[in-house]
């Protein structure tokens, strides 16, 4: 049968085992491989005053919806990067928030993101609401675009129809060429203003960042509100790559940065935090909590992070839930560590027994992302965690090590009889998944039983692990 490998289908057949007698499987594929490669690519910047619709346009220029958007202003405050496919040529977008000259508070951080995402990019789209018309905040825009040294195209959003006609000629007064009406929301001009970009962007990139063969490993920096992933993202990238601020749920669309840590360079995505299940949540917050169980779904190893000065919440247990349920790696941070005093320790190690007891097998990192304490253990945690998800066990050494733990502690009798496991197999790895062949169906707590032990033998620390049985069917009498 293809679901097995070569090696399980010849020691089966030395048992004298049929597959094909085997049934009731909840076989989980596995995702074998590296990862793909990194392929360098120019990046556009889209920037533009708050609620033009820089969003939506994104949205439509990529054709699926990614960034997030509500109809209120200042959505956005980070700088997102999204990939983009246009007529075969790959390209990077980048979403950034409404940038205003003389910007206060949280609204100045996210002014500061756009600003950078100019900076750093290979040309910039400037969206202007066409339905408005050219204001001071859209003209002092344009004023630092010209000053600058790459391409900048001027487009002109909410264009759904030809009675803005005049309205967008008088763009031209911007000093930034022909303005090109489109409409984000239906789509009117997206492809002639997607063809006019390829025109422009360079076919590489200016500044390549940092480059590896196989491509960085994908981070997800998960956790609830306020727990420190921003100023944690900021703290290992070496700059301000996320907007930090004193109100819960600053951050709403994922953020991705390429970060060296110890030597080695990783893809961190910094993702809005839990706040409710999914299935509660609504507007932004809904849309927020798609994007940070997708950015899960996309990394490779998922770093909870915890507020240590705070009793264990079930927001946190739901969100380590999610990383399980993923079937991603897994490394407990417990930021805010220099806020912890004897008393908190003494209540937290009761709270680590009691409520974490199912993710004994997590690695688990004490840090402070404010003062850097301890930030430099988090690379060798992730290595550890990587190394057990993606770990194989030889058939041979796997059926020896059961047959002596079923010797010792055999399955228990279930109506009447007692069950044989015959035979075992690992059928994948990202996350390690086991199947064992069986007589009879196996109790869920006969099979912790052997996941512990599994845990003892093969080790496996900081990754999950499935566990699979199929049961032999009884043959017919003849």
């Amino acid at each position: 049968m293809s679901e097995y490998d070569e090696d399980t289908l010849t020691e089966m057949g030395r048992l004298g085992l049929d597959p094909a007698e085997f049934t009731d499987a909840d076989l989980v594929d596995g995702a074998d491989g590296e990862p793909e490669g990194l392929v360098p690519a120019p990046v556009l910047a889209v920037v533009g005053r708050p609620n033009v619709g820089k969003s939506t346009l994104v949205n439509r220029l990529l054709g699926r919806r990614e960034a997030v958007v509500q109809d209120i202003p200042g959505v956005t405050r980070d700088r997102i990067a999204y990939d983009a496919l246009w007529n075969g040529r790959r390209f990077t977008l980048v979403d950034t928030g409404g940038w205003e000259p003389d910007a206060k508070g949280l609204q100045a951080s996210v002014a500061a993101q756009a600003e950078m995402a100019m900076q750093t990019a290979d040309a910039v789209l400037l969206v202007v609401d066409a339905s408005v018309g050219a204001t001071t905040t859209d003209e002092a825009v344009a004023r630092v675009l010209r000053r600058g040294d790459v391409p900048v195209m001027l487009c002109a959003t909410k264009a759904d129809d030809d009675r803005l006609t005049s309205d967008i000629a008088a763009l031209w007064r911007l000093g930034l060429g022909e303005p090109h009406p489109v409409s984000g929301l239906h789509g009117r001009g997206s492809g002639d203003l997607l063809d006019r970009i390829l025109d422009i962007l360079p076919e590489s990139p200016r500044d390549l960042g940092f480059g590896a063969p196989g491509g960085p490993r994908r981070v997800a920096l998960v956790g609830k509100p306020n727990v420190g992933k921003s100023s944690l993202l900021n703290r290992v990238s070496g700059e301000v790559r996320s907007v930090v601020h004193e109100v819960a749920g600053t951050t709403v669309d994922p953020v991705d940065s390429l970060v060296e840590l110890d030597g080695e360079v990783w893809r961190f995505v910094d993702t809005a935090g839990l706040r409710k299940r999914v299935n509660t949540a609504s507007g932004m917050e809904y849309y927020a909590s798609l994007r940070t169980k997708a950015a899960i779904e996309a990394a490779e190893v998922a770093v909870v992070l915890i507020d240590a000065g705070e009793p264990i919440a079930e927001q946190d247990q739901r969100v380590i839930t999610m990383v399980e349920e993923a079937g991603r790696a897994l490394v407990l941070v417990f930021n805010k560590w220099d806020l912890v005093d004897e008393d908190r320790r003494l209540a937290m190690k009761r709270e680590l027994e009691r409520d974490l007891v199912r993710v004994r097998w997590a690695e688990r990192v004490n840090i402070s992302a404010l003062t850097g304490r301890s930030v430099t253990k988090i690379a060798p945690s992730l290595r550890t965690a990587l190394a057990s998800w993606d770990r194989r066990v030889p058939t041979g050494r796997l059926n020896g090590w059961l047959s002596e733990v079923v010797a010792a502690t055999p399955p228990p009798v279930r109506g009447g009889k007692q069950p044989k496991i015959l035979f075992a197999t690992q059928a994948a790895t990202r996350p390690p998944t086991f199947v064992l062949f069986t007589s009879g169906f196996l109790e869920a707590g006969y099979r912790r039983f052997l996941e512990r032990r599994l845990r003892e033998e093969f080790g496996f620390t900081g990754s999950p692990i499935r566990m699979s049985i199929r049961v032999r069917e009884k043959r017919a009498r003849k």
